[in-house]
């Protein structure tokens, strides 16, 4: 069931965030309560949104591997973001 999950997440990271927004309180918690972040999380960089708030939420600093671990999901979200428009140009 965790790897499902995982896989879910990884496939789906929009679906992810907003049943998390709308069926629990973990990005409210990791963002206290603010709403700017985690909207722009949702449109820019959601996976860097779920492993951050996942950080936050285990009460891991953001150091060390964990930053690896931050930094690989927004090297993932930009690789997305920039696919799409290498693919259109030919």
């Amino acid at each position: 069931m965790p790897c499902f999950l995982v896989l879910v997440i990884l496939l789906f990271p929009r679906v992810a965030l907003a049943l998390m927004w709308f069926f629990s309180t973990y990005l409210q918690r990791a963002f206290h309560g603010g709403l700017l972040l985690p909207v722009l999380g949702f449109i820019f960089l959601p996976l860097t949104t779920i492993v951050y708030a996942w950080e936050i939420n285990s009460h891991m600093p953001t150091a060390g591997i964990n930053l690896l671990w931050l930094l690989m999901a927004v090297i993932v979200d930009l690789g997305g973001l920039g696919g799409g428009a290498r693919r259109s140009r030919y």
